[in-house]
């Protein structure tokens, strides 16, 4: 079990674009595996690589917190979205702030898993917000962005 120690804002690393990963390999599974840790160790339901100082494009979900319900997305991007949600927002980089933040209510992303293997992925509602929220960090924006953009 290893701990990492989540960036906060403002530090720069936060606004850095992920890099493409190209390898699917032990190092990949050890990274994954540390963020998974550092997530349910901090309470949180959403976790973008980057946000742990590790510049990969790489994001972990698990909106029931339940350990059988992870996801894991390997350079995410979103394909196609649907309907307008706003919903309360909240980061594990940005410590005891949350706003309220329009997104899309239903998506489908195009990612790899941690085999390299290609996958589409649709979902809606807490669980989309969630990975638009995570594919948002890969990018080097902050849900505080999207602050009264609607």
């Amino acid at each position: 079990m290893s701990i990492l120690k989540i960036i906060t804002y403002p530090n720069k690393i936060l606004r850095k674009k992920s890099k493409i990963v190209t390898l699917f390999n032990k190092e990949l599974k050890k990274n994954i595996s540390d963020m998974f840790d550092t997530m349910y160790y901090n309470n949180g339901i959403g976790l973008a690589a980057i946000q742990v100082n590790i510049n990969k494009s790489i994001i972990i979900i698990d909106v029931f917190k339940k350990k059988f319900s992870k996801l894991i997305f390997i350079n995410p991007k979103i394909i196609k979205k649907k309907k307008v949600i706003i919903s309360k927002e909240s980061c594990l980089s940005i410590k005891n702030f949350s706003s309220y933040i329009k997104r899309h209510k239903k998506i489908i992303i195009e990612a790899y898993n941690i085999y390299g293997k290609k996958i589409k992925f649709k979902c809606k509602n807490i669980l989309s917000i969630c990975i638009q929220h995570e594919i948002d960090h890969t990018k080097g924006i902050l849900f505080i962005d999207h602050i009264n953009k609607y």
